[in-house]
């Protein structure tokens, strides 16, 4: 009940400027991620195109955060939830074209889906994305790879959008792209990658994807509530393995557990809470600094606040 002389608390949804896309107050995010676990938006922001997102970033307000998601493979949301804005991108971002040798993809297109159709067009070189999970904002953002591959070692050109609105273009060496990392400014918003590729054999092509992906059910907990890799492989060394020798595999906390089959694996067994995962995720860490002397940093991205 708000008293006389009170103001009502004001709504973020008021102070946005108006957009062509969605604004929705307080979507759950646990809908939209692949732990299935966390708190809502603030809001969330699903644009139309490039024009209507470049507008909104120039006239949201300076104190308002953005925090882009893509499609919530590799991403952690807390409990708390997300203040402020959340960017999810979709429709016009999801598509992909073939430009001769090159592959033009869209932030929101999978990564499997950016392999598979350039296969379909007889193009090879991109066959490692089908065993990326996610889509390809995130693979620019953190330069993902597998199979021996990164994003970096076929990406032409990147398209982003700053906080003020401004459009940005840029290759892998002014991205400085390494290993699941790129020097990008923080509020850069990947929109677009462009990705050179040649021609190959379609059959041939279709084998190394299905071999991938062959090779990744086997090896990852792909049917369960899980992430992508849960920390960076340190300087000469596989996170697995000394997740492994440290006696973390099978590790549960809560409703969180450390996969059987991969142990760089966090899985929702059905009833976590984000903090059973990070926290889960800080053991981990703990016990391989403890018995290795290695610091595992993480390569899932954690958003928002825990509950108090």
């Amino acid at each position: 009940m708000i008293g006389l002389g009170e103001a009502p608390e004001s709504r973020l949804a008021d102070r946005l400027p108006p957009v062509r896309g969605r604004l929705s107050e307080g979507a759950l995010l646990s809908r939209v991620t692949w732990f299935q676990v966390g708190g809502p938006a603030e809001v969330l922001f699903k644009p139309a195109d490039l024009d209507d997102l470049a507008a909104f970033l120039r006239d949201l307000p300076d104190d308002v955060p953005v925090t882009p998601i893509g499609v919530g493979s590799n991403l952690l949301v807390r409990d708390g939830g997300v203040s402020g804005v959340v960017l999810r991108l979709g429709g016009d971002f999801a598509r992909i074209e073939i430009e001769g040798e090159e592959v033009v993809a869209g932030a929101a297109a999978l990564d499997a889906n950016v392999a598979k159709t350039a296969a379909k067009h007889g193009l090879a070189g991109l066959e490692f994305f089908a065993g990326v999970p996610g889509a390809i904002g995130g693979a620019l953002r953190m330069n993902a790879g597998a199979y021996g591959s990164e994003t970096k070692d076929r990406l032409i050109e990147a398209t982003a959008v700053d906080r003020r609105g401004v459009v940005h273009r840029a290759g892998p060496q002014e991205l400085g792209m390494r290993y699941r990392h790129s020097d990008a400014p923080a509020d850069w918003i990947f929109v677009e990658g462009r990705f050179r590729a040649e021609p190959g054999d379609p059959a041939e092509i279709r084998r190394r994807i299905e071999e991938i992906q062959r090779a990744r059910a086997e090896s990852q907990p792909i049917r369960t509530r899980t992430g992508g890799s849960t920390f960076k492989n340190p300087p000469d060394a596989k996170a697995w393995k000394l997740i492994d020798a440290a006696g973390c595999r099978g590790l549960t906390l809560g409703g969180a557990q450390v996969s059987d089959q991969h142990c760089n694996f966090l899985i929702n067994t059905g009833a976590a809470s984000a903090a059973d995962l990070e926290d889960l995720g800080e053991e981990v860490r703990r016990r391989v600094k403890e018995t290795a002397g290695v610091e595992l940093e993480w390569e899932i991205k954690r958003v928002g606040d825990r509950k108090a």
